[in-house]
């Protein structure tokens, strides 16, 4: 299998290593040090989750796939592991079973919950590199595409719902997180079907998944719904669903009400502009840029404080890496390097035994098997995207 990952990890500029002699001399990588840091605790990380997984194969419970997924990634993408030998024992045992979750729909799920499972296990089959998962992966492609939704078949897009996706068997919504995870999951799996192997695949309706983007934005342009708004606070970010923000609402001094944005969830509406194939110079990509250097901080969520604040952390690390932003800019301060403040805030929360952990513990996240797969996933991406890293 071709190396599928490298749209999420290729950074934006090599740095140059000056050959011995050479004339004019380059400074030397500001990373290093870093580097060597984050492949340390990625190592202690994996090694943590290994200790976890069960004797069938499994991580923390059966019933939800996508807790055996990230794991399962967070290994593969240990720059550690040589992806050209075999897979060790433990983790071919995890993907066997992963697999053998699949449902005759495509779907890989047990309870409920059937995208944000599905999208998990096929990110994490195609993060493998491995031909013999290909036809899960395009089952798991056929049944993500599935679960875009177009209400009553309409033509156009004219429902705020319509060309995005939900939970799973078209639910009463449809929200921008298992949207994005779905996006992502097809995006880097795409090259699994481009040579036609598998003879003609379905897509993406992508012109109305990005209507539906657009819908989730804070931003008057190209938001077609009355309550976006474009006040300094909010404008660029994104909310959870049309219409309804994780957040809560503000009043705004014109009188009006405004949907908070906030910082996971648009990071996660930057990578899906960004597989969308948007622009840099799109107003959309450039207007959630802007918001996230405005809102800048590894201390919290922004605008959900501790809630959700490791999938904050990796929602951040894969949008910046895939946007190809090396410093996020914003006037009056230096550029910020979100790379090292990023891993610092990862290194110094790692607890000895090369776990992490929520103290908040809304959306799972006091189960330290989806933090710690969060953290390690987080470090990864950071570390793949280092400028001129081998």
């Amino acid at each position: 299998m071709k190396h599928l990952i490298a749209t999420a990890i290729t950074a934006t500029a090599f740095v140059a290593t000056a050959l011995p002699g050479s004339a004019q001399d380059t400074p030397p990588n500001p990373y290093l040090s870093l580097q060597q840091e984050m492949k340390l605790a990625i190592s202690r990380g994996n090694a943590w989750l290994a200790k976890q997984q069960k004797e069938q194969g499994w991580w923390d419970t059966e019933d939800l796939p996508a807790l055996t997924a990230l794991p399962l990634t967070a290994a593969v993408r240990d720059p550690s592991l040589d992806l050209t030998e075999e897979l060790p024992d433990n983790l071919r045992k995890g993907f066997e079973w992963l697999k053998a979750q699949q449902k005759d729909d495509g779907g890989i799920y047990n309870k409920g919950l059937g995208v944000y499972n599905t999208a998990t296990a096929v990110t994490a089959l195609t993060a493998a590199q491995r031909d013999i998962y290909e036809p899960a992966i395009v089952k798991g492609r056929r049944y993500l595409i599935g679960e875009q939704w177009d209400i009553d078949k309409a033509k156009e897009t004219d429902n705020p719902n319509d060309g995005g996706i939900g939970y799973g068997s078209h639910n009463d919504h449809t929200d921008l997180s298992n949207t994005y995870l779905a996006i992502e999951a097809l995006a880097l799996s795409k090259q699994v079907v481009e040579d036609g192997k598998f003879g003609d695949q379905p897509d993406l309706d992508w012109d109305a998944a990005i209507t539906f983007l657009s819908r989730c934005q804070n931003l008057e342009e190209t938001n077609d719904q009355d309550w976006a708004s474009s006040d300094p606070q909010n404008k660029g970010g994104f909310i959870y669903t049309p219409g309804d923000s994780k957040a809560g609402e503000m009043k705004l001094p014109d009188g009006r009400t405004a949907l908070r944005s906030y910082g996971s969830i648009s990071y996660a509406g930057l990578l899906s502009l960004v597989y969308a194939k948007l622009s840099p110079e799109d107003s959309r990509v450039k207007a959630v840029k802007e918001w996230a250097a405005k809102n800048w901080t590894v201390d919290e969520n922004p605008g959900m404080g501790a809630q959700g604040l490791y999938y904050y952390y990796q929602a951040m690390s894969k949008a910046l890496a895939a946007a190809n932003v090396a410093k996020l800019e914003v006037e009056g301060v230096d550029p910020i390097d979100w790379r090292k403040q990023l891993a610092d805030k990862l290194l110094t929360g790692q607890r000895e035994d090369g776990s992490w952990v929520n103290a908040n513990g809304r959306w799972m996240e006091s189960n330290p098997v989806l933090v710690t797969a969060y953290s390690v996933m987080a470090l990864e991406q950071i570390y793949h995207s280092i400028p001129g890293k081998p």
